[in-house]
């Protein structure tokens, strides 16, 4: 039991310190700067340096003394998709320039940019890293393409910017990301404009008391509630996966309740916790054995377990099926043209099975892509 206890708690300090420290625990400071990087890079332009992939580019870095930089989106005839991991970090930026073909912006690529003032993510970015712009102590302005991004755990701590974001709203919500919950207190209610929760978001928030998570939430990250030290209660009864750490060091969590339809947790979802819980699964016993899951974990085996099969939530949405009658059919292609025409009275019960091409608005793109779906069935 002992030697268990201290690899679970060994780990947990492993993953606190990982997310905390700018630097990967792995390797040395200072070994990874953009000077450094020019080591392996295949080339350079003006003040930049790359490597060619087969299909792409990778930006690795820049001259440390570059203060402004405008990113090209195609070196060679390829275009530059990806800003590597540690690639302007340190840098003496004031202002970058990223171009529409970048997918990826890499963990700690901009970290300790600390001239770096504003950033515009563009249409193109699918992903930002672990702590991209953290220590960007002069960066007021972020702007974010119409869209969801999903980012990863604390891309913009410590800087003016997510500061000013908190006065706001303790909830930090960008396109349907909540990216940041740091200053959140008591007994938190997500809203349902939220679809994602990224990796870290409550990280150490020892003012929180209780958390509901919204059914348009399916994924708890990785150390989103991680060493939260008063969260006693938790809904999450639409997840559907638990990553790593999610809920490691919540010794007061007493009380979680969890889908019937989950699939996975994570074998240090629960580390290091020593309270006894009443876990609710909205679901069957059965539902809770088919769940891969640790069969050693203390929090787990030592909880007490009610099922509940009467309130296991809401059936899945079934597309196009705006007037919530439990099917798809011309009933709803008609409700959804009176609706985008502006008929008086006209109501979509479940606008988002509307959404065919899921930009979280309705539009005749929509409907078009309603009716061949129709057609097709």
């Amino acid at each position: 039991m002992k030697a268990k206890k201290m690899i679970l708690r060994t780990a947990s300090l492993i993953a606190a310190a990982a997310l905390s420290a700018v630097i990967p625990l792995s390797v040395p400071q200072g070994v990874f700067t953009s000077s450094s990087l020019t080591a392996y890079a295949d080339d350079s332009s003006g003040d930049l340096y790359y490597i060619t992939e087969d299909d792409h580019v990778v930006i690795t870095g820049c001259k440390m003394e570059a203060s402004s930089v405008e990113i090209p989106a195609s070196i060679g005839g390829l275009p530059v998709t990806v800003i590597n991991d540690y690639a302007f970090n340190g840098c003496e930026l004031s202002s970058v320039k990223i171009p529409d073909s970048v997918k990826s912006i890499g963990n700690w690529s901009f970290a300790m940019c600390a001239n770096l003032k504003s950033v515009t993510i563009p249409e193109s970015v699918e992903s930002i890293g672990i702590r991209a712009f953290e220590l960007c102590s002069a960066l007021t302005e972020v702007n974010f393409p119409d869209k969801m991004i999903e980012l990863s755990s604390r891309v913009f701590d410590d800087t003016p910017w997510i500061a000013e974001q908190r006065k706001k709203d303790p909830l930090v919500v960008i396109n349907g990301d909540l990216i940041d919950a740091q200053t959140a207190k008591g007994d938190v209610v997500i809203p349902s404009t939220v679809k994602y929760v990224s990796p870290s978001a409550f990280h150490r928030n020892e003012n929180i008391t209780s958390v509901v998570f919204p059914s348009s939430v399916k994924l708890l990250n990785d150390s989103t509630f991680f060493q939260c030290s008063n969260l006693v209660s938790a809904d999450v009864r639409y997840v559907t996966s638990i990553d790593g750490f999610a809920f490691a060091g919540c010794n007061k969590l007493t009380d979680v309740k969890l889908s019937g339809k989950l699939t996975s947790v994570n074998s240090y979802a629960f580390a290091d916790n020593t309270a006894k819980a009443t876990i609710t699964v909205y679901g069957s016993k059965s539902d809770w054995d088919k769940v891969e899951k640790p069969d050693d974990d203390e929090y787990l085996k030592n909880a007490k377990y009610v099922f509940d099969e009467s309130s296991a939530g809401p059936a899945d949405d079934i597309a196009g099926d705006v007037n919530s009658d439990g099917e798809f059919n011309s009933a709803d292609l008609v409700l959804m043209s009176k609706w985008l025409l502006g008929t008086p009275g006209t109501e979509l019960k479940n606008w988002k099975a509307g959404d065919f091409i899921s930009d979280d608005k309705l539009d005749i793109y929509d409907l078009v892509m309603m009716r061949k779906a129709l057609i097709a069935k």
